[in-house]
């Protein structure tokens, strides 16, 4: 959908407070570069008032001679997140081998257009290396020798962008989704015991005194899931762990959008003292559990339109709920760089606000004017 002269006048006047406060948020245009298209208004800067908008890529994207992806993530973002090269199997690959260069490439270029970065993800049970929890002869390794490599990533990984990095996705996924269990069964959980989230953010609190600690999860909007993470992050507060917030991830689908049961969620961790962030948002066309390619040459109006709509109707709530909020981060620049496209089954799939030419679609005009 393209934005008309009269639509592009409008949001222009509505954005001048919002760009005044560009650059105390953060939102600025590096090196005089300008948005991809004239006249696109930054959402950055359409929301300088209420929250950070962030995004997630990885190093494939400094790598490739895709400027025009590139000029959109520097000007439409000031919030930055990588999406897999902090993850341990990436950054900690062999027990005492550290590879930081990506990671290091990625946080250099969200320092130099001003973007707040979040490390992602300390502890996770995917992306977590077999020979954590190996001895030598490939057999379960001890409690303690698990809790000193643990002990020992965390000083190292969070130590070394120390100062650079303000929050951390400390633990990922911890919490299950059946019936009658708590927490994920996990490598993790196998080798430390229940107890192994709070060793996590007790070691990371010692590793950074100063970053901010988060739990972060998908479908705590659904209630069986909230309830478990809720139970999860009392049990850490009654111990005294330090906990800053939680992400909310927000990989949506059109049929699972319900925007009451996400204000509840925002509302009930926020009651708990928590900062909350909408930690990797994107919206999928395919329903769970569909795997055929039903589009692949395009995606059909219609249902682009269904997708503006609850985008809008999301980012309502998200606005309702600002004084709870640090941060919003799509998890990816355009439909193109989407994990969506190769997950569950390798196909196209359409589920940010900028299609694969870095064009906005009807979603980001739906989100832009507010």
């Amino acid at each position: 959908m393209n934005i008309t002269i009269q639509e592009t006048v409008r949001l222009a006047r509505k954005l001048t407070c919002a760009a005044l406060l560009s650059l105390a948020s953060g939102c600025t245009t590096p090196g005089g570069a300008e948005p991809q298209a004239e006249g696109l208004p930054r959402l950055c800067e359409v929301y300088a008032h209420d929250f950070r908008i962030g995004v997630a890529f990885g190093q494939g994207l400094l790598d490739s001679s895709d400027k025009a992806t590139r000029t959109l993530a520097e000007t439409q973002f000031n919030a930055f997140t990588p999406e897999n090269e902090m993850k341990w199997g990436s950054i900690h690959p062999k027990e005492g081998t550290y590879n930081y260069a990506p990671a290091d490439a990625l946080v250099a270029f969200a320092e130099q257009h001003h973007m707040a970065v979040t490390g992602h993800a300390l502890v996770w049970h995917r992306e977590s290396p077999d020979w954590i929890f190996q001895d030598a002869d490939g057999k379960p390794a001890t409690r303690e020798t698990v809790l000193l490599r643990l002990r020992e990533h965390m000083r190292a990984v969070m130590g070394h962008y120390r100062g650079r990095i303000r929050g951390w996705d400390v633990v990922n996924e911890a919490v299950s989704e059946k019936d009658g269990e708590w927490l994920r069964d996990s490598p993790w959980l196998h080798a430390l015991g229940e107890d192994y989230v709070e060793t996590a953010f007790r070691l990371a609190r010692e590793a950074d005194p100063d970053a901010q600690l988060y739990y972060n999860d998908y479908n705590l909007e659904q209630p069986v899931k909230r309830d478990k993470a809720v139970l999860l992050i009392k049990r850490l507060q009654e111990k005294g762990v330090h906990i800053d917030g939680i992400g909310l991830q927000g990989h949506f689908t059109l049929q699972s959008v319900n925007t009451d049961e996400v204000a509840k969620s925002i509302e009930t961790f926020s009651a708990m003292g928590l900062r909350v962030n909408i930690s990797e948002l994107d919206m999928r066309l395919y329903a769970y559990g569909d795997e055929e390619n039903r589009y692949p040459n395009g995606a059909p109006p219609e249902l682009l339109a269904e997708q503006a709509e609850k985008y809008a109707a999301l980012f309502r709530v998200f606005v309702a709920h600002k004084s709870a909020i640090d941060r919003l981060t799509f998890w990816g620049v355009h439909d193109g760089l989407s994990w969506t496209n190769y997950d569950p089954v390798k196909r196209p799939d359409y589920p940010l606000l900028f299609d694969r030419d870095g064009s906005p679609k009807p979603a980001f005009q739906a989100v832009v004017s507010r």
